[in-house]
């Protein structure tokens, strides 16, 4: 279906975020691999979390599932360590989830049966390759289309062996395959990463009483050790929060409070970014919630200026990167965004739709192999926008739409079911409109 955005006069409010997508994974699959029973609140609905608990359920992982507070689920997982997992009867589907699909690779490869994981057609075309290679040097027997490049993949997991591994680029998810791998051997693994990533498995699995030691973020050594069961209560989502922080920053009469969000310094690198540019943004209420810092977000109207967004710091925002090029927009001057390769690989090739869809709506930005230059002083002016199936995308145009100068039809509207089912409602409660 197709959405049509108005820029509303006001843009005022607070926001309740579904649960962290990053935590929400972790909860399940590191529950599961526990001897215990788990009670996990704020679980979010989005379809990327529910295809890990699908995909764990085929693997005979008992859940009991019940309503939760602000539209999430409350979820009990019972875990009977490795022996609980079962050889699974068909094919595991990922749906559009690379988190899944990477993480839950790491947790079979220690399995002693055979599985098969899927996914839908941007998945199943996503680079797969940089985690069948640690795992196979680990001892799992893993198999690809494309020289073992891209799923659907075929696991026969079993005894594995510990090793000592260099990522060729920072990522989380290789990382967290790797160290749950790495549980199920006989010794110590040890990853060195270029740059920090996500720390979230990490900070779970020293929750959760396994020998886990982390030097800066980029040497990350863990010791073989069944998990405890842990109750885990899930932040809301940064990568949820950003729209709305950007869309404060940059509408012309706007404040908006985003509470109770996951502000682990690992995820903050947006933040960083937009006060460097001129951003006001307070963080509210600072607390820990289950090992991670937890804190209330406030922005507001703010006089913005252009930025370089390039080196390490790229690890740590890049999903938040589309919506930097949207604050562009308004800024005074260039911003330019460099070394975001990765962008290309993800559900769509984000540099490419997000200079498209901008462009679409009266932006300045051009396209560069590994990112882009965002011209200030073109404010999107309305027009319409294809999200490509990616969520991510589709609520880009949705901020270009509420905080531009022109109504703004974005098609495939569902796209954002995958992170944020209920965004919709929240540009209708904020903007004080109906929009359809």
């Amino acid at each position: 279906m197709t959405r049509l955005v108005s820029p509303p006069q006001t843009l005022r409010g607070d926001v309740s975020l579904p649960g962290d997508k990053s935590i929400a994974h972790r909860s399940l699959m590191l529950n599961a691999m526990a001897k215990g029973t788990a009670h996990v609140t704020n679980f979010p609905k989005g379809a990327d979390t529910l295809s890990t608990l699908r995909c764990l359920q085929t693997l005979g992982i008992q859940f009991d599932v019940q309503p939760g507070e602000n539209d999430s689920l409350a979820i009990d997982v019972h875990g009977e360590g490795m022996d609980g997992f079962t050889e699974p009867s068909d094919v595991l589907d990922a749906g559009n989830s690379g988190t899944t699909m990477r993480l839950i690779s790491g947790l079979l490869a220690g399995l002693p049966f055979y599985s098969v994981l899927t996914g839908d057609d941007s998945l199943r075309n996503r680079p797969m390759g940089r985690i069948v290679e640690p795992l196979s040097q680990m001892g799992a027997h893993i198999s690809g289309r494309q020289q073992n490049n891209y799923a659907p993949l075929s696991i026969f997991g079993g005894t594995l062996k510990p090793i000592d591994y260099v990522l060729p680029v920072a990522s989380a998810q290789v990382k967290s395959a790797v160290l749950i791998a790495g549980l199920n051997t006989n010794g110590r693994t040890t990853i060195h990463s270029p740059s920090p990533s996500r720390d979230h498995t990490e900070l779970m699995l020293a929750a959760m009483g396994v020998p886990i030691v982390s030097e800066y973020g980029t040497k990350i050594q863990v010791d073989p050790k069944e998990p405890r069961a842990v109750n885990v209560e899930i932040p809301g989502d940064i990568s949820s929060a950003a729209p709305w922080i950007v869309a404060g920053l940059i509408h012309p009469n706007a404040q908006i409070t985003v509470r109770n969000v996951g502000v682990n310094p690992t995820r903050t690198g947006i933040l960083d970014v937009l006060q460097r540019m001129g951003g006001t943004i307070e963080l509210l209420n600072k607390r820990m919630q289950g090992g991670e810092e937890v804190a209330d977000i406030t922005s507001q109207s703010s006089d913005l200026r252009g930025t370089e967004i390039a080196g390490d710091i790229i690890s740590i925002l890049a999903d938040e990167l589309p919506l930097l090029a949207l604050a562009g927009t308004v800024a005074t001057g260039k911003t330019i965004i460099r070394d975001a390769q990765e962008l290309r690989v993800k559900e769509s090739d984000r540099i490419k739709t997000t200079v498209t869809g901008l462009s679409n709506l009266g932006a300045k930005i051009e396209e560069h192999d590994d990112g882009m230059v965002v011209y200030g002083g073109h404010v999107p002016k309305g027009g319409s926008g294809t999200s490509s199936g990616d969520h991510r995308i589709a609520i880009l145009l949705a901020i270009a739409g509420l905080t531009g100068s022109g109504d703004t039809s974005i098609d495939d509207e569902e796209a954002v079911s995958i992170s944020y089912p209920s965004f919709w409602d929240d540009v209708d409660r904020l903007s004080g409109r109906t929009t359809n």
